[in-house]
């Protein structure tokens, strides 16, 4: 009995079906990748903005733990920055913080410290032991601590209204010092990825932390 093998039509056929088969999961597959990577990445900046906010709160609850100076610690000071005076949210770390990578590797206390945004740049920790000899002449070190802020505003409490109001800068009345926002408000952009988030400044007391 002789075995009838495939006729060309049928290979045709056969090599078409096969043909329309690893187009579908080639295409499948490039479009699980690709949703993956971009869930990844989101993954990532939602991860790096939790990272972030998570610091700089500590270093903020830090400055208002006591015992501390409750008229230098925290505050809105003018700051004579690389880019000029700037009103910057300032506030003193007795012992420093991780971002400070002192030059000659001798790490001083009472560091003061501030935000600033800068254009394209990204968020700024700037630094300066009040214990340097030239305190009141150089300006303070910059360290970046992220790329990905575009925008730093400040909130401040309406007693009046019992709501919230956010300035872009710092709020000033004539014949004052500018005054200390109740939060303060960073805005994330990353590849059309957008995150708001809110930072508490602390009330500054004096006295045996609260158990």
């Amino acid at each position: 009995m002789k075995r009838r093998g495939f006729t060309l039509v049928e290979l045709l056929i056969a090599l078409a079906l096969v043909g329309f088969l690893l187009v579908a999961m080639n295409t499948f597959l490039f479009s699980m990748g690709e949703l993956w990577g971009r869930q990844s990445e989101q993954r990532l900046f939602e991860l790096h903005v939790r990272n972030v906010t998570r610091f700089l709160q500590r270093e903020l609850n830090r400055a208002g733990l006591p015992p501390n100076k409750v008229d230098t610690n925290l505050g809105i000071r003018e700051v004579r920055t690389r880019n000029g005076t700037e009103d910057l949210l300032t506030f003193v770390l007795p012992d420093g913080s991780r971002l400070c990578e002192w030059p000659d590797g001798r790490a001083l206390p009472e560091v003061f410290c501030g935000f600033v945004v800068r254009d394209r740049q990204g968020l700024f920790f700037v630094w300066q032991s009040t214990l340097e000899e030239r305190f009141n002449q150089d300006p303070p070190r910059e360290t970046l601590v992220t790329p990905w802020v575009t925008q730093i505003q400040y909130d401040y409490y309406e007693k009046d209204f019992r709501s919230w109001r956010t300035e872009r800068a710092p709020r000033k009345q004539q014949g004052e010092s500018p005054a200390l926002p109740g939060r303060v408000r960073l805005t994330f952009s990353y590849d059309g990825m957008t995150r708001e988030v809110v930072l508490v400044v602390p009330s500054v007391v004096e006295g045996l932390p609260q158990l």
